[in-house]
């Protein structure tokens, strides 16, 4: 079977989601990523794997279900933590991220005997899931992260090693405001819908005069 990693920060004002202040507090913003990070959580928690993997900047709280093992993120770029994450698997792996709360068990149940990895690419050039057979850092060290090529480079770097390369439905990572509208509105009964709702009438202005 698959082991899953989910590759997360600790949900702590500042340090998260920083794209979503304004119109959101940094407290907010912390609320909204804990959310999103519980739906993740419990849609890995839900799917068949040999392991359940939290490879975690921070300390874990509250929202961590049980079942995982949480292992801290290296130092270094992106490209380095994801490539750690993958070089502590000794079988086939599926990683994602905390950024898109929609995922289902369906989704992250995949079969590598007919591809030797997955991909799923992100609304904004990145990727929201990377599935490898053989867990080969090698395969993301150097790959530019966290800009609009991402995605793209990462996959060719996959097909470049040879490998037979299925991909995944492409999902929008929530990165700001309006992408937290639009993916509140996929799981409307979702812990992260009920907290952008929550923060959204916080943040809206009420009226003080008569009319």
């Amino acid at each position: 079977m698959t082991t899953l990693l989910v590759i997360a920060k600790e949900p702590r004002p500042g340090r998260v989601k920083t794209r979503l202040t304004p119109p959101f507090s940094p407290e907010q913003a912390a609320a909204l990523a804990e959310a999103s990070l519980v739906d993740t959580l419990r849609a890995v928690a839900a799917t068949p794997a040999s392991r359940r993997v939290l490879v975690l900047d921070g300390r874990p709280g509250p929202w961590l279900p049980p079942g995982f093992d949480v292992v801290p993120q290296c130092a270094g770029g992106l490209d380095e933590r994801l490539a750690d994450a993958f070089a502590r698997c000794t079988g086939p792996a599926l990683l994602i991220g905390m950024d898109t709360p929609q995922v289902t068990p369906a989704l992250l149940t995949v079969d590598f005997a007919g591809c030797d990895a997955w991909f799923g690419p992100a609304d904004d050039g990145g990727f929201w899931a990377l599935g490898l057979a053989d867990p080969d850092p090698a395969l993301l060290r150097g790959v530019p992260m966290s800009v609009p090529e991402t995605g793209a480079v990462q996959r060719r770097r996959l097909v470049a090693a040879g490998l037979r390369v299925c991909d995944l439905p492409r999902l929008r990572d929530v990165d700001t405001a309006a992408d937290a509208a639009a993916v509140a509105a996929l799981v409307p009964d979702g812990r992260f819908a009920a907290r952008l709702a929550q923060c959204t009438a916080r943040t809206a202005p009420s009226g003080t005069g008569r009319r």
